[in-house]
């Protein structure tokens, strides 16, 4: 798989790795990392959510997408036992989870705590 290239603005929720989050943490004030895998039915759930509001907050908060069973370097590194986990970035530094899944509107409700 290529890897990701990092455009300004993003639409849609980035595919990030082990070896390209940091890169993703550091280039996007404020991003939002989706840990899921393909077992995982919540994390199914949550897709089209991430989805549809990496399109609503364009500009405002990037997602990224981040599959636990291929990356598990990251899932040590920030501790992840239960997904989905969404990890929350500002400003290059971890500031919050939000673990399991929810509706939209809930969703961004808790992510907004922590700009």
């Amino acid at each position: 798989m290529a890897e990701e290239t990092f455009i300004d603005n993003p639409d849609t929720a980035l595919v990030v790795t082990d070896s390209t989050i940091d890169e993703a943490i550091t280039k996007y004030p404020f991003i939002v990392v989706d840990c899921w895998a393909e077992w995982c039915g919540p994390c199914k759930m949550l897709g089209p959510i991430i989805e549809n509001l990496a399109k609503k907050k364009q500009g405002e908060i990037v997602f990224a997408k981040l599959d636990v069973e291929t990356n598990p370097q990251t899932t040590s590194k920030y501790g992840i036992r239960s997904i989905p986990n969404l990890l929350v970035f500002k400003d290059g530094s971890k500031v919050g989870d939000v673990v399991g899944a929810m509706p939209e509107d809930k969703l961004l409700e808790r992510i907004n705590t922590f700009k």
